[in-house]
């Protein structure tokens, strides 16, 4: 056993054993194993974790209680097995929903939160929200980079390459959506047992 082995369970046990004391008792509901490195914001009280949760450093997860005078009750819910690698951006108002096993990788940024531009008298920070919920389906994988908007729908088993900028629409199951509007590139063909490339509607390419 070298000592690059014991470093690390040494590492991992500090930060199990810290959220155990200062994040988790602190959360609306924590149904199993979770990990928080040093997160910047964390919104505990609006927060449900699911079994093996795990949330590395610099993450701000903020709920956004009210704005403009206008309250909200939001929830931000990682369901068993989610995995968030660094500076993860996540702001909800209403909520936000991440399924299990889904993989998030660093600098990604979700919200359900739209600040709009209509008044021309007044600055977007101090227009009332546009809110729509965000569901992240399971099984997926978001690269680095990318931002997911309000209104968002991504299915289960859904790729979201790096630098997407995904908007809120719906995505289905089992496809590889990219870039800025993020579209469909590839999906699963139930029929060949393959990954086959799509045109942006979804539809393969003969």
């Amino acid at each position: 056993m070298g000592i690059s082995f014991i470093l690390k369970k040494i590492f991992w046990r500090y930060y199990y054993i810290k959220t155990l004391f200062f994040y988790k008792p602190f959360i609306k509901k924590a149904y199993g194993k979770l990990i928080v490195i040093n997160p910047i914001v964390f919104s505990s009280k609006h927060l449900i974790t699911g079994k093996n949760v795990f949330i590395r450093n610099n993450a701000r997860v903020e709920a956004v209680e009210q704005h403009q005078g206008i309250k909200y009750n939001p929830v931000i819910e990682l369901s068993d097995g989610v995995s968030i690698e660094q500076s993860l951006h996540l702001t909800c108002a209403s909520k936000i929903f991440i399924g299990a096993n889904t993989s998030i990788s660093a600098n990604v940024t979700i919200t359900d939160i739209h600040h709009p531009y209509t008044d021309i008298d007044q600055p977007p920070e101090k227009q009332p929200f546009e809110v729509r919920e965000v569901n992240i389906g399971a099984n997926c994988k978001i690269y680095n980079n990318a931002v997911i908007l309000p209104g968002t729908n991504i299915g289960k088993h859904v790729t979201v390459g790096a630098n997407s900028v995904v908007i809120g629409i719906e995505y289905p199951d089992f496809c590889v959506i990219a870039g800025a509007p993020a579209k469909i590139i590839k999906k699963y063909n139930f029929d060949t047992k393959n990954w086959e490339n799509t045109n942006s509607a979804g539809d393969f390419i003969k």
